[in-house]
């Protein structure tokens, strides 16, 4: 026994760490000691973070190469929630919408939980939306934002002969991001292609729970007749909320 002790003795001891103090090392071969295990997982932790950024980096910049545009204006790269100013009771509570809609994004991605922003044109829409959108791409998450018409364009387009991407492609494209941004709901002319154009874009977002945010200069009555019952029921299933901005436009106050 003593000598079995002796021999457990010397495959361990006591040592020191500057960061995270006294561990237990042990002897792995010819007197190489293990390190601090602490500094040993903090080390692939951050490994394991930096290979995960380097990832959604390459994975953005593929998505955003296939995509051939900017996926959020330059016009609006200011757009932040720290900038939007709540000067009334209506634009504090879309604002607190805006904040808890994006700090807690993991939460709606696991549920695909989207939004419909309405109100009368200027009204900080717009706004609202890329400063959620600009706030989880810091986040290393994949974000679009596009108008409706664009969007039914580039579906058009791709019926054309000779077309690098087909329909699907397309779908494929916009299903992608965590976070799609689709403006201008309303703009169009309500034709059956743009319905149904609408409904195989945001079904197969819904079934992969990849949130959307609808924006429209309509009330929530001719935003639901746009869409269709179909689209509008999905936004509904999964907590999608109506989100009404009902003040009147801010665009050139400043002036």
């Amino acid at each position: 026994m003593n000598q079995l002790n002796a021999i457990l003795t010397h495959q361990s001891r006591v040592d020191s760490c500057d960061t995270h103090g006294e561990f237990e090392s042990r002897n792995l071969f010819n007197q190489v000691w293990s390190k601090c295990p602490q500094c040993a997982a903090d080390k692939q932790a951050t490994d394991q973070r930096e290979a995960e950024e380097k990832a959604a980096a390459l994975r953005h910049h593929e998505w955003q190469k296939k995509l051939g545009e900017a996926v959020i204006p330059d016009r609006f790269r200011n757009r932040t929630l720290g900038s939007y100013v709540a000067a009334n009771d209506g634009q504090r509570r879309a604002l607190a919408f805006a904040k808890d809609y994006a700090e807690r994004f993991d939460e709606v991605l696991a549920k695909g939980r989207g939004a419909i922003f309405c109100g009368k044109p200027g009204t900080g829409k717009t706004h609202l939306a890329v400063g959620i959108g600009l706030h989880i791409m810091q986040r290393n998450r994949l974000v679009l934002f596009v108008t409706a018409q664009r969007m039914f364009c580039r579906i058009k387009d791709s019926w054309r002969k000779g077309s690098d991407e087909s329909q699907s492609d397309v779908i494929r494209l916009l299903t992608q991001p965590d976070l799609l941004i689709l403006d201008e709901i309303g703009v169009q002319f309500g034709s059956k292609f743009e319905e149904e154009a609408l409904f195989d874009v945001m079904n197969e977002r819904y079934e992969k729970r990849k949130p959307t945010l609808l924006l429209s200069n309509k009330d929530e009555s001719e935003v639901r007749a746009l869409i269709g019952e179909r689209v509008y029921d999905r936004l509904r299933e999964d907590g999608g909320v109506i989100v009404p901005f009902g003040w009147g436009s801010h665009r050139g106050s400043a002036a």
